[in-house]
């Protein structure tokens, strides 16, 4: 009986691998068998020795590839369940060369249908998230495609997820095209409500990325397979203008920063025109003063802020030093305000005080440093501990005049004691005030029997 090629796989482990046993099967064929499994001479992987069907020599090409089918969960799919009864086998994906090949290196995990048109792309991420092989992708919320691989950059400071873009959705991604993790549920709170946004209930449980292109009035070609893109954390800052003119600053505050954080947003009457960069706390022994200087950077051409009669030619370094200047002498001024009483953040407000202290801007300085004032919280501590100084030496006036008052009763007790002087001579003097009183009503009485006596004098009294 014709015996087929024998050839070669290198896998990582034999995990669920037995010589004669193990198949290797071509869309449920059997066109082949493990015949005997060794440790390979740098004893971190295993190499297996497989016999072929003789039919299966025309699809032994450079660019066939095998892999372990076994259990596997990708996303919420979940494949090879049937492996737990029949044992884990080896499957194969025809290749397209015309280079026989008998010697293989096992893929990891299946590759994607071939049959599927569609095309490869590369994200670029800091961190990984809950992304892994079998992540779906979403287009305006339709399943789009899904998580091939992905891999630690040489470098370790991000890593590359190759995703696949079936078609048609392929056609529109474009060098243009944004992507961004769309896992789980995006809530916001605003003045019209509270919204929910996910892009379904796959992306809920179990992650997901989607993207969008931006409308432009001159349509980009679609992106080459194989196109880098970064991956960004959400749709808002996918969709965040690029850089302008943006001109770094410095603000010290001395008050707590508890709630700011880097991507805190600086805003000017209520419109955004940067964002915090850097927080970097300092002690200075010898003032015994902590500080917090804070730097942000201001890009208000960025966020769609226009600029009105400026001068014509005038370089963009000078206008920005003139404007500056011109704000700060206005009494702009920068500190710190609530961005959320619920969560407590905190946000850089940058307004007009005119009565604020005169300051002026030092622009050798690098980065040039802003003066900043009291926020809303230190403004409200410091208005209710000078309320509790007033307070505190009103209520000691108070005591000062109860103290006096009591001495000045104790003094009128004393005073009009039973046996002091002032009581006698004041019993004295009611006594004779009774006597003079007895005296004008027996006057009265005898004038009303005798009212001639104011003429004539009393009877029987001497006439000089």
């Amino acid at each position: 009986m014709e015996q087929g090629p024998e050839i070669t796989i290198i896998f990582q482990s034999a995990d669920g691998l037995e010589a004669n046993k193990t198949k290797i099967n071509y869309d449920g064929l059997n066109v082949g068998m493990i015949t005997a499994i060794r440790m390979m001479e740098d004893h971190k992987r295993v190499i297996a020795t497989a016999q072929m069907n003789p039919k299966a020599k025309d699809f032994l090409v450079k660019d066939t590839q095998f892999w372990v089918v076994k259990p596997r969960m990708s996303g919420l799919n979940i494949s090879g369940l049937g492996t737990l009864i029949s044992g884990y086998y080896i499957g194969v994906q025809l290749g397209q060369s015309k280079e026989s090949e008998h010697s293989f290196t096992a893929l990891e995990s299946p590759p994607l249908n071939s049959d599927v048109p569609g095309r490869l792309f590369t994200l670029k991420t800091a961190e990984l998230g809950s992304l892994g092989e079998g992540t779906p992708i979403f287009f305006r919320k339709l399943p789009a495609g899904q998580v091939v691989s992905y891999e630690l950059d040489k470098g370790g400071k991000f890593l590359n997820v190759k995703i696949f873009i079936q078609a048609p959705y392929d056609q529109y991604v474009n060098p243009d095209t944004r992507f961004w993790s769309a896992s789980g549920v995006e809530l916001s709170l605003s003045a019209s409500g509270l919204h929910v946004q996910t892009e379904s209930l796959m992306s809920i449980l179990a992650g997901g990325i989607a993207f969008e292109t931006p409308a432009s009035d001159a349509p980009l070609p679609p992106a080459d397979g194989g196109t880098t893109f970064n991956l960004f954390g959400d749709r808002a800052e996918a969709f965040r203008p690029p850089p302008h003119t943006p001109h770094t600053y410095l603000i010290v505050f001395k008050q707590s920063v508890r709630g700011l954080e880097v991507g805190a947003p600086v805003i000017i009457n209520g419109v955004p025109i940067g964002e915090v960069t850097a927080i970097n706390p300092q002690f200075d022994a010898q003032k015994i003063e902590f500080t917090v200087p804070v730097t942000i950077t201001i890009d208000a051409a960025r966020y769609g802020v226009r600029f009105l009669n400026l001068p014509a030619g005038e370089d963009a370094v000078a206008s920005n030093q003139r404007v500056m200047d011109a704000m700060v002498a206005h009494g702009l001024r920068a500190q710190l305000k609530t961005g959320s009483l619920i969560s407590g953040a905190l946000y850089v407000a940058i307004d007009l005080h005119p009565d604020a202290t005169p300051a002026t801007l030092d622009w050798s300085q690098n980065p040039v440093q802003l003066p900043a004032m009291p926020g809303q919280i230190e403004a409200v501590e410091d208005t209710a501990l000078n309320l509790m100084k007033s307070l505190d030496t009103t209520l000691g006036s108070v005591r000062g005049t109860l103290t006096n008052a009591d001495k000045v009763l104790g003094d009128a007790g004393t005073f009009i004691a039973p046996n002091s002087m002032f009581n006698s001579q004041l019993d004295n003097l009611l006594k004779q005030g009774g006597s003079a009183a007895q005296a004008l009503r027996v006057l009265a009485d005898y004038l009303e029997r005798h009212p001639e006596a104011l003429i004539h004098g009393k009877t029987g009294e001497a006439k000089p």
